[in-house]
């Protein structure tokens, strides 16, 4: 299985260091330079992963994030923010918005590539619990 990354930052040379850590990887990649792409790519892209980042034009991470975790059809997608914000707050507004991990820049190429196979690694096993549940639910029809 070839897991789809979207990678959701203005920043264009964010978005190339982003791309080009993960490229040995093997992942399907594409990006969205502000958050009402983002919502778009979600819709045409369906990515597993995410890497949204809290600064972006049109809306923030923060808002992204949060109409992305509470959209049945997009909850289960994995988000990772990555921010220049470091701040308890921030942290703290990331994970009420509902992100899954949260990773401060600049970057550690090792730390970003560890989070991104995690994070994939829970999206394959809740999606193979969502489907042994809809198997149950069939069985007991």
């Amino acid at each position: 299985m070839t897991y789809k990354i979207l990678i959701a930052d203005d920043n264009v040379p964010n978005v190339e260091l982003l791309e080009a850590y993960l490229s040995h990887l093997n992942y399907e990649m594409e990006s969205a330079q502000d958050g009402a792409e983002t919502l778009e790519k979600v819709q045409s892209f369906a990515p597993d992963l995410i890497l949204l980042d809290i600064m972006m034009p049109k809306l923030n991470g923060f808002e992204v994030c949060a109409k992305l975790k509470s959209d049945p059809q997009t909850k289960g997608m994995m988000i990772l923010m990555v921010t220049a914000l470091s701040e308890i707050g921030d942290v703290e507004r990331a994970v009420n918005a509902g992100c899954d991990d949260y990773l401060s820049k600049p970057v550690n190429k090792y730390e970003l590539i560890k989070r991104v196979e995690n994070l994939l690694k829970l999206r394959s096993v809740t999606n193979e619990l969502e489907r042994l549940k809809r198997y149950i639910d069939e069985m007991e029809k």
